[in-house]
């Protein structure tokens, strides 16, 4: 091909950026769609093929997979993926990183000349970078015609990091959402915590120093103070968004931290999700079960995880010739309905089937013993309850072959369960077992003593005080690149490496993951009394 038909394809390709570019700021997504799902504007599967000869189509080819959601990339192991922002793509040559005026990211480079579309669109099909050199082998090469390639550039020129919400010069804005019907005790022990956190935070601010010349080590770099809002919500749950809304309207944060819910926690979420807001680790027993989202982090998946170990045990015992039936018992207005609902489903593939019991708020023990008169000899029990209903319940049911317990509601190893239904009972823990997780609790709960923080929900309370912590080491290492969706990602990366899990054996994230924790055990009761539990087996982890 002449150096006139190149020089006239490069400018008709640049036009075509351009016209992108206008398009997207009106709402088209064409770029985007081949970023993140592999797909292009005729709704055909993107191709790609690495220098391997690996053929890769559809999702798999898709950018987002290395270079992430927030085109800033990634560092797996010794591999750093290069940002495809167009500020870091099209930015000049300088000696080095920090001659550059861009926020920094690892594996941004300053050692080369910028690109233009056309040699961009180059990288993209043929795996030659701007400088004429082939790019690492893991840089898939695309077929991609014109049009396609310019809404790709477009997308990438409109992902470079600008103003974020929550941002300041010297503040970081962050939330705490408290829903109304959040038990007051726990809403109590986390704001205690979250407030003392904060407190810490900011009385150990490190003074504005000259920048370092040293692109080794970008920690620290960036001095905020951080600011806490909380989020109160009142009425019913379909008010709650707009309620968000309005608190974000007046003093718009970062991201939101832990916080506190009750029943109903998707009014939250669904704010969040379509906000690209970052709602990290909030204390529910609910969560909403939405992998493929981005926005909503959780340690866990509350009493869905409790379901899963429930219907693992329940379908080891049915082949093993025991129950087929199982009775769930709980309070109508609590979140108890929604697990019930949730171990069902996962039973009925067993040929296991559930009978649920309802029972109505504000009635004492007798609407309790009613439902469990419902009990047939040869069935298995499963109480959703809290640990108040526990501590009114009588004589078990007779012949009841198996009987199981939330330990989220009913109060873990501390369950009031009367000592009638400890032998017959098995609790779901979705938790790592109390002597195993000893040492990692000791360290927020000496922070707690120290600073004279009472102990009132003290899962809770660790819980918030490690959302605190995982999101001040993602911050720490971003430096001075505060990208919403950069911080979801470092999160992801970070957080398999954590030492203090608190009371969890590990967690970690990957993409497309929204649960930190993913498993637990069934324990049962060493004694009538007490708070010893013993393990029925290894910790399981349901599909």
């Amino acid at each position: 091909m002449s150096r006139r038909r190149l020089t006239l394809r490069a400018a008709a390709l640049t036009l075509l950026v351009a016209c992108c570019a206008l398009r997207a700021a009106e709402g088209a997504s064409e770029g985007e769609r081949i970023y993140r799902e592999g797909l292009q504007a005729s709704g055909e599967p993107l191709r790609a093929e690495r220098g391997t000869g690996l053929s890769l189509t559809g999702a798999a080819a898709a950018c987002i997979n290395c270079h992430r959601r927030s085109g800033l990339g990634m560092k797996e192991g010794r591999t750093s993926i290069p940002p495809v922002a167009g500020s870091y793509l099209y930015h000049p040559r300088a000696g080095e990183v920090d001659d550059l005026d861009l926020p920094f990211v690892e594996g941004m480079r300053a050692d080369r000349d910028p690109y233009t579309d056309a040699t961009l669109a180059q990288a993209i099909r043929t795996g030659i970078g701007a400088d004429g050199k082939p790019l690492g082998y893991l840089m898939p090469h695309y077929a991609l015609g014109d049009e396609d390639m310019a809404a790709l550039i477009a997308y990438l020129r409109h992902l470079s990091p600008g103003k974020v919400p929550g941002v300041t010069e010297q503040l970081l804005h962050f939330a705490t959402v408290v829903t109304p019907d959040a038990d007051p005790v726990t809403r109590a022990g986390v704001l205690d915590v979250l407030e003392q956190f904060f407190a810490d935070k900011n009385h150990y601010r490190r003074g504005d120093a000259p920048r370092l010349r040293s692109s080794r080590r970008m920690m620290f770099k960036a001095f905020r103070t951080w600011q806490l809002h909380v989020w109160e919500l009142h009425g019913a749950p379909e008010t709650w968004e707009a309620q968000l809304r309005d608190y974000q309207g007046k003093q718009p944060v970062f991201a939101v931290i832990s916080g506190v819910g009750g029943r109903d926690w998707s009014p939250v979420h669904r704010f969040c999700e379509a906000q690209s807001l970052p709602c990290l680790f909030p204390n529910v027993d609910l969560p909403v079960a939405a992998e493929g989202q981005f926005d909503n982090l959780y340690l866990s998946k509350g009493v869905l995880l409790e379901a899963g170990l429930v219907a693992h045990d329940v379908a080891a015992q049915k082949s093993a010739g025991g129950t087929a039936r199982i009775v769930q018992v709980f309070r109508t207005d609590d979140v108890g309905r929604e697990a019930a609902r949730e171990l069902a489903t996962r039973l009925a593939p067993e040929g296991v089937t559930s009978s649920e019991m309802g029972v109505v708020p504000g009635t004492g023990s007798a609407a309790l013993k009613k439902a469990l008169r419902k009990v047939r000899p040869g069935d298995a029990l499963m109480l959703w309850l809290r640990a108040g209903d526990l501590a009114m319940l009588g004589a078990p049911p007779k012949g009841v072959t198996m009987i199981y317990v939330s330990g989220r509601m009913g109060g873990l190893e501390a369950s009031p369960l009367p000592g009638a239904w400890r032998a017959l009972t098995r609790m779901a823990y979705p938790f790592d077992l109390p002597d195993a997780r000893r040492v990692r609790v000791d360290f927020p709960m000496g922070w707690f003593r120290i600073r004279d923080i009472p102990v009132v929900a003290q899962q809770a309370q660790v819980d918030t005080w490690m959302a605190c912590g995982i999101v001040s080491d993602a911050l720490n290492h971003m430096a001075d690149t505060f990208v919403r969706d950069y911080l979801v990602e470092r999160i992801e990366e970070m957080l398999e490496h954590r030492l203090v899990t608190g009371y969890y054996p590990r967690l970690a994230l990957a993409p497309n993951q929204r649960f930190a924790s993913k498993g637990g055990y069934i324990v049962r009761f060493a004694a009538e009394h007490g708070t010893r539990i013993v393990a029925q087996g290894e910790w399981i982890t349901p599909p």
